[in-house]
């Protein structure tokens, strides 16, 4: 069984928005795994499927981003699943183009608030983690308006493309695992 976690804000204002992320990227997996009906709990938007033979559990938490972690957390003991093993986040980054994805099996939040948030609350940075890029802050901006902005018409194409390719790496992590996932979706193309 896997857990599947995307990152990002819960209500309309923040729809489409380069912090959601995550968020649509498990839109776009509960097609892939057919799992159409979530419920609120734990904290979140939960819904099962399947990926193969694998059950996965999708959840969207509604903690806001920078809480993520006690959503996660909530998550983890109830499915008595191994981090390590067993959970994959998907987030925004914005030390990546649009475009771009980054997976890693563990490592620092790399200043991502929601990644640092469930590194505490599980206490390891052992988990895989997709992330979507987002573009950096231009000069001038503060950095949670930037995060909280809407893509341009040409890098929403590019976010877009990247979104099904992070659903597909999901995909990938759970039926071949995160080394495959990590040669086939972290090339520069």
């Amino acid at each position: 069984m896997y857990i599947i976690v995307g990152l990002g804000n819960p209500g309309r204002q923040y729809e489409g928005t380069r912090h959601n992320m995550g968020f649509d990227a498990v839109d776009r997996l509960v097609e892939l795994c057919d799992a159409p009906n979530a419920v609120r709990k734990f904290h979140a938007l939960v819904g099962t499927g399947r990926i193969g033979s694998e059950k996965v559990v999708l959840a969207k938490p509604l903690t806001y981003m920078n809480l993520s972690g006690d959503s996660v957390r909530e998550l983890v003991d109830f499915y008595k699943i191994d981090p390590a093993k067993e959970l994959i986040v998907i987030s925004d980054d914005i030390d990546l183009e649009p475009g771009r994805l980054r997976i890693r099996k563990k490592g620092s939040a790399g200043g991502q608030n929601g990644l640092k948030h469930i590194i505490s609350r599980l206490g390891t940075d052992e988990f895989v983690r997709i992330r979507v890029g987002t573009g950096a802050k231009p000069a001038g901006w503060d950095l949670a308006d930037w995060v909280l902005s809407r893509f341009s018409k040409e890098d929403r194409e590019k976010a877009d493309d990247a979104l099904d390719r992070a659903a597909k790496a999901a995909v990938c992590v759970v039926r071949d695992g995160a080394d495959a996932a990590m040669n086939t979706y972290n090339r520069q193309d």
